[in-house]
């Protein structure tokens, strides 16, 4: 278990990489839902949460597969996501505010806050189960994709969702 999560690690990194251009590919409302449709910050956070999704869909089948017991795999996913969120906030926006985007530094950042959720989610599925862990995490993904739809097509004007490349808000202000 612990040697697929390091390895996941690096599969929700690639994950990444193809998600960051997935909306440019397929224009949609379901994809802009899953994958960053401008560049501001706030929208390449759904680089943390859908990619780390998508790897625990793996990582279930794979844990099924292998027969290896588990508990809370999704609950644990959705906790270390939003923790992971904050997290790649807080260390981010100072770094930006200082010496502005850089390439190399949102991948390590990413890179750090993906072995946070890799490492948070492995200590939460060898605990005992959380009573209605799944019924609490599917709650807890659809409000933060609420949250997504709501700010990626009605965000505030503030530097967080401000997209550097259109110079435009959210969605609908780019489309115009």
């Amino acid at each position: 278990m612990k040697k697929f999560k390091f390895i996941g690690i690096f599969l929700i990194l690639f994950l990444s990489i193809i998600s960051h251009f997935l909306y440019d590919f397929f224009p949609s409302t379901i994809f802009s839902i899953f994958f960053p449709v401008n560049e501001s910050i706030w929208e390449h956070m759904k680089l943390i949460i859908t990619p780390s999704l998508i790897f625990m869909i793996f990582e279930y089948f794979f844990y099924k597969r292998k027969k290896i017991k588990y508990n809370n795999l999704s609950l644990s996913y959705i906790i270390a996501i939003i923790l992971g969120i904050i997290i790649y906030l807080i260390i981010y926006l100072p770094i930006h505010y200082t010496i502005g985007h850089n390439l190399i530094i949102s991948i390590i950042i990413l890179i750090i806050v993906y072995s946070f959720i890799e490492l948070t989610s492995y200590k939460l599925i060898i605990k005992e189960e959380i009573k209605n862990n799944k019924i609490i995490s599917i709650f807890l993904i659809v409000i933060t994709y609420l949250i997504f739809i709501i700010l990626t097509y009605f965000p505030p004007k503030i530097d967080l969702f401000y997209d550097t490349k259109s110079n435009t808000y959210g969605i609908l202000e780019n489309k115009k």
